[in-house]
């Protein structure tokens, strides 16, 4: 299965981590820098500050997993210019943490017919939502840029709401099952 990661942060690089036993092929997408904050949420180390999340997590696999599972990194910011990156995989996930990028990643899947499966936490880590694309609607952020998963607070949950992307994805290849998720701190609801 070849599923493309859109977005490297805490969810994406924890779905990486989470998913390295039923995925082979990962293609990851993100045009960001690691920085000494992004270590307490997201599936990074030291040595990866400065780099390109793509390629620190490319790197991260390598160090911490060896050669399985492939990891394809795209150092670029995914816009509408570059949709066509999606015609190469089964599966999108999308991680990003902004409305415009979801967007585009509803447009690639609609133009290329591609199964997009939807991440997301809210801000202030209250909930983490899983769901499908027809079933997903996309909010915008209060503010432009407002900053999600700081400081590690949220860990448990990104990592609960990551392992669930990956059951989501296992239900939908292994039993042609769509579900959809709503995972509070002491939860996890279906819909």
């Amino acid at each position: 299965m070849r599923v493309l990661i859109l977005g490297c942060g805490a969810l994406g690089s924890h779905v990486v981590y989470c998913g390295r036993n039923l995925i082979d092929y990962f293609g990851v997408i993100d045009f960001d820098r690691v920085e000494m904050k992004n270590l307490l949420s997201q599936w990074f180390v030291k040595q990866s500050v400065g780099k390109n999340k793509a390629a620190a997590l490319k790197m991260q696999v390598l160090n911490f997993l060896g050669t399985t599972p492939h990891i394809e990194p795209y150092q670029f910011r995914f816009e509408k210019v570059n949709l066509s990156i999606v015609q190469s995989y089964d599966f999108l996930v999308d991680c990003f943490d902004n409305a415009e990028s979801r967007m585009f990643a509803k447009e690639a899947a609609k133009k290329y017919g591609k199964e997009l499966l939807h991440a997301g936490l809210s801000g202030d880590g209250t909930l983490g939502r899983v769901a499908w694309n027809r079933f997903f609607n996309i909010d915008q952020e209060d503010t432009k840029g407002q900053a999600t998963c700081e400081n590690g607070e949220f860990l448990p949950l990104i990592i609960k709401t990551a392992s669930i992307v990956v059951q989501a994805l296992e239900e939908k290849v292994k039993r042609n099952r769509i579900t959809n998720y709503t995972i509070l701190p002491n939860e996890i609801k279906t819909f």
